[in-house]
């Protein structure tokens, strides 16, 4: 066992060999020889062995624990369950077997068996927990039920008449079993019972969170819609803490709900269950001021007062009737709320919620008013005045960060632009003077000067300024030179790298990031977007794998969550972990990341290193299954990951959100679909006896034509609703969500391509059904095919042509769409020759069958078939194709290495000495990228042009 802790397999299976020889019966020491041979790649002869001695049920606590070990590594949770059950049968007083059991159950998620189990361990040993398991074990069953009818009839009811139970016999003993109680009357909508419950004895023992009663009361209050409730306790709660902003809502929802429905205090008895209540404007505009009076004697400055003030002022407004209650001018309210929070970070974010109050026409004024409340200090005359410290410095950027979000930057022209930046990195360099302790962890104090002069540069490269974006890169790389940690300069590198067609660079910043667990799925797509398009093949496969082996993991380690909320009792957490598995499994990211990596594989494998019919075996594809839960899709993507201080109307919108997810589906569906039609391809490579339909249904095939051609017209509509997403022309925000590769699919002409090499399977297979002899026509109509074929991948080839990188006026232009185009290429190339080796497989029988016949008539003439001539040439013009554009791909790798960016005098004279070197980097590393993209592109079309090379029959 030590050998193993310590990873040393082989010596664990040495010594395990050497126990058996002794003690041939000896249970552990088979098991623990299984997990060494497990975990050195021998799956096989672990589970032959594990199952040998699990066929003997052993009842040894050494021998159990050592197999759980195993299925567990196995992915085999459900054998688990199987030994316990065997266990249990032979020692069935074990309390200890009966919980392994029940967890075993939990793992594999059999609900209706953890009730059984539970309560059969509360019978051995009546401990409340065991009996509380077997309660929400019927939660779980209710939840998991297809019907909500038996839900809400049979599981849920039943539970609370378990609880019942307890209840009446004065038995209850843990706040877990009270939660329990109001999570099941909380899902019977038994929403009276639920408050009685907590307002109730039981409910004293709710106790582990603050305001857990108070706010499972509110819960039930809302529900209730007992709206006089609501506004006295939150009033309450607020009398105890001025700063908890969620009782702020609550109590103007419920202050406006109650003058809407003119509700008056009763004459004679308390206004509430909870005292006092608020029904009127006055009464909330004096409670407020008298907040804000008390805030003033407070010891720490709090900021919920002031905030709930703006917060009344909109409601207000918004009901039409603010200037009858003079509670001021939002405009100063706001100048105030700066002067007293504006050295906090959060006192922009505080404050942006509340913009609209301002009328545009007070812009300038109000960010004039603030800058000249700011200590700021010049040196000489015509110098930039800058802070003296850092309460200065963090009101400064405060309002730096209001002017761009109340567009003032917006609406210069460039010259003034310009001027800002300079000014910003000015103030960032300066800046750095406050940070020179931070630790290398820590983010610089002006950092967000460094952003913001990124972001009016973005606005000027939008605007058709080519030399803008390399200006934004160097200055991103000296801001992270300065602040390693800084996530948001990753960020932005990583987009503005990858709109340029860089891969390179990114894979390192990605993986500085140090992306954990859930991350993979909000923000993977950065990553997962751009590497297998611009020809990272090597990247492109890395970052599936990081994304897959989350997604796999997730299944086994929620398993592992919800088995600690059972051990400790925390009900209420374990719907969240199953809702949250399930999320991650219909994430669209998931769905995305499985379907690339396998058509990657294909591109980078299949009749390369291994036949495509391996291939495919190999990951378990057909042509009949989709996995995809295309109902159920959940974007989790997280869009606004990187910050963003645009006004409203540029920012990214709940729109663009829901046209990036169509997007996404619509091109997943044509990437879904064209991997089941390159999958069904082996399908029908098996010999036919020609003409005799009666025997080809049964041998089968002739139902995967069938379903090869359904797929094709699913295919035809997909792509057809892609056009017509595609016509509305949507440009998402420079920061928005990147577009999918669906316009270059359709406009390069790949598109076109694969849809009629599939269309070309079909046609074969007829003349594989129909023979040589009367198959004129469809003979023809395959050489047609083969001829605008070449046509079409020589114009797809035409598009990728032209420089990568070209030096336009001392600025560098890079051209990703040549790049995504000739990755097209390649993929659309590797289709066809996967089309051609089933046409090889069809032709060759035909070919010796008529060598045969030629020798037996000894003629010397007898007529081959037009199709083999066609088949010929187009072979050969694919070889010859595939050639020229491996040249092509040579004389762009010389133009690449010959690019001496040195020689580049970036124009802007404005670039100081230190931005140079970063410059000369920035540009270094688009270079190497773009020469890697070329180099793996032709190595892999190299591989391709041997496989054509076998194609000659």
């Amino acid at each position: 066992a030590d050998y193993l802790d310590n990873g040393n397999n082989k010596m664990a299976i040495q010594q395990a060999d050497k126990l058996l020889k002794k003690h041939k019966d000896l249970h552990c020491a088979k098991v623990l020889k299984a997990i060494g041979l497990q975990r050195t790649g021998k799956q096989d002869e672990a589970y032959a062995l594990a199952q040998e001695v699990a066929a003997l049920e052993p009842t040894d606590d050494n021998s159990l624990q050592a197999l759980t070990i195993l299925y567990r590594e196995m992915h085999r949770p459900e054998l688990v369950t199987k030994l316990y059950e065997a266990a249990v049968k032979k020692v069935p007083n074990s309390e200890e077997y009966h919980s392994h059991l029940f967890m075993a159950y939990a793992r594999v998620g059999e609900y209706k068996k953890m009730q059984q189990a539970g309560m059969a361990l509360y019978k051995i040993v009546p401990k409340n927990p065991y009996y509380f398991w077997s309660v929400m074990s019927l939660i779980m069953q209710s939840i998991s039920a297809q019907d909500e009818n038996l839900s809400k009839t049979m599981f849920l009811p039943l539970a609370e008449r378990m609880v019942e139970k307890m209840v009446k016999e004065d038995k209850i003993e843990a706040e877990a079993e009270v939660e329990l109680y109001y999570m099941i009357l909380e899902r019977l909508e038994k929403y009276k019972e639920a408050l009685d419950v907590v307002r109730g004895k039981l409910g004293e023992k709710l106790t582990s969170e603050l305001q857990s009663r108070e706010n499972k009361c509110m819960a039930m209050y809302k529900k209730l819609h007992r709206w006089p409730e609501c506004n006295a306790l939150a009033r309450r709660l607020l009398l105890k803490n001025s700063d908890d902003w969620q009782f702020y809502i609550t109590y103007f929802d419920s202050v406006f709900q109650l003058i809407d429905e003119s509700w008056t205090p009763p004459a004679e008895e308390e206004n509430s269950l909870e005292g006092e209540v608020h029904c009127s404007i006055e009464q909330a505009v004096n409670f407020i001021e008298e907040r804000i009076a008390e805030e003033s004697k407070s010891s720490r400055p709090l900021r919920g007062p002031y905030l709930a003030k703006l917060e009344l002022i909109r409601r207000l407004r918004h009901r039409g009737c603010n200037d009858e209650y003079k509670l001021g001018d939002p405009e100063e309210l706001m100048f105030q709320y700066f002067k007293k929070f504006g050295d906090k970070p959060c006192c922009f974010t505080d404050l942006k919620v509340f913009v609209d109050l301002l009328p545009p026409s007070q812009y300038t004024k109000f960010i004039r008013q603030l800058l000249d409340v700011i200590p700021l200090a010049a040196a000489a005359e015509n110098e930039v005045a800058l802070p003296g410290d850092i309460k200065a410095l963090q009101q400064h950027l405060c309002v730096v960060q209001l002017s761009r979000l109340l567009g003032i930057y917006h609406a210069m022209e460039k010259k003034q632009k310009l001027a800002v930046v300079r000014e910003l990195m000015l103030r960032y360099r300066h800046g750095l003077e406050f940070g020179k302790s931070c630790l290398k962890t820590e983010l610089q104090f002006s950092d967000y000067y460094c952003l913001l002069a990124v972001h009016l540069l973005l606005d000027l490269w939008l605007e058709g300024e080519e030399a803008a974006v390399w200006q934004c890169l160097t200055l991103l790389e000296e801001g992270l030179s300065h602040s390693p940690s800084n996530a948001q300069f990753k960020l932005l590198l990583i987009r503005i790298y990858c709109r340029l067609g860089a891969f390179e660079p990114v894979s390192e910043l990605y993986s500085s990031l140090d992306a954990k667990h859930i991350q993979h799925d909000t923000i993977g797509y950065l990553l997962t977007r751009y590497a297998g398009s611009l020809g990272h093949y090597a990247a492109a496969s890395q970052s599936c794998n990081f994304a897959l082996r989350f997604f796999h993991s997730n299944q086994k380690d929620t398993s592992e969550y919800i088995i600690q909320a059972y051990k400790y009792g925390a009900f209420e957490k374990i719907p969240e972990f199953i809702a949250f598995r399930n999320r991650l499994n219909s994430s669209l990211h998931f769905a995305q990341v499985r379907t690339e990596r396998m058509l990657l594989d294909l591109l980078l494998e299949a009749n390369i290193s291994t036949s495509l019919e391996e291939s495919i075996k190999s990951m378990s594809l057909s042509p009949e299954e989709d996995d995809i839960p295309w109902k159920d899709l959940r974007d989790n993507r997280d869009l606004t990951v990187l910050f963003s201080w645009d006004p409203k109307d540029r920012d990214i919108s709940e729109e663009h959100r829901k046209l990036s997810l169509e997007e996404e589906t619509l091109w997943l569906r044509i990437r879904s679909l064209t991997l089941r039609l390159v999958s069904g391809l082996p399908t029908l490579g098996h010999t036919i006896q020609p003409k005799n339909s009666e025997k080809t249904a049964e041998n089968g095939v002739s139902s995967k034509i069938d379903t090869i051609r359904a797929l094709l017209q699913q295919l035809e509509a997909a792509v057809d609703s892609g056009k017509k997403f595609l016509e509305q022309k949507i440009q998402y925000p420079v920061l928005g969500p990147p577009p999918t590769r669906m316009a270059g699919f359709f406009s390069n002409g790949s598109c076109q391509c694969q849809t009629s090499l599939f269309y070309l399977v079909s046609d074969i297979y007829e003349l594989d059904t129909n023979g040589l002899e009367d198959s004129a026509e469809i003979q023809e109509r395959i050489g047609n095919s083969f001829k605008s074929l070449v046509e079409r991948l020589t114009d797809l080839f035409n598009k990728c042509k032209g420089d990568l990188i070209e030096v336009r006026d001392g600025t560098l232009k890079t051209h990703p769409n040549l790049l995504e185009n000739l990755v097209f290429f390649v993929e659309t190339i590797s289709i066809a020759l996967w089309v051609s080796s089933y046409c090889d497989s069809v032709l060759r029988p035909f070919k010796s069958n008529l060598q045969k016949k030629k020798k037996k008539k000894k003629e010397s003439s007898v007529a081959m078939p037009p199709v083999f001539t066609h088949f010929l040439d187009y072979v050969t013009e694919l070889q010859t194709l595939t050639s020229n554009v491996i040249d092509h791909i040579k004389g762009l790798e010389i133009i690449l290495t010959a690019l001496k960016l040195e020689e580049l005098s970036l124009k802007d004279t404005l670039l100081l000495q230190e931005e140079k070197k970063f410059t000369k980097t920035v540009q270094g590393k688009v270079q190497s990228s773009y020469h890697h993209s070329v180099q793996e592109i032709g190595e892999l079309l190299k591989k391709r042009l041997d496989t054509i090379k076998k194609l000659k029959i």
